[in-house]
């Protein structure tokens, strides 16, 4: 199973990563804290990375398209949709 899309949620210290393969299945989950995302996203393949924009969003986003990694940005109303309450 390949990665295609990945979600990452941006915080101040633990970052939420969720990625799914081309048929849509979870392929993972979890968190990471701020030292390890670039070392996790440097050993995936290139992918497709969705964002919220917010105050930091754009410095990842540029660290993340070094790496190969397609970035999008998405506004916060966009977002919404997809937060799940447990």
């Amino acid at each position: 199973m390949q990665i295609t899309t990945v979600g990452l949620d941006l915080a101040k210290r633990i970052f939420q990563v969720h990625a799914v393969d081309a048929s849509g299945g979870v392929v993972v989950r979890k968190a990471l804290r701020r030292s390890q995302v670039l070392p996790f996203f440097a050993k995936l393949p290139r992918c497709l990375i969705g964002i919220e924009a917010c105050g930091t969003s754009h410095h990842w986003a540029r660290e993340l398209t070094e790496l190969g990694h397609e970035v999008r940005l998405m506004p916060p109303s966009y977002v919404k949709p997809y937060v799940r309450l447990d």
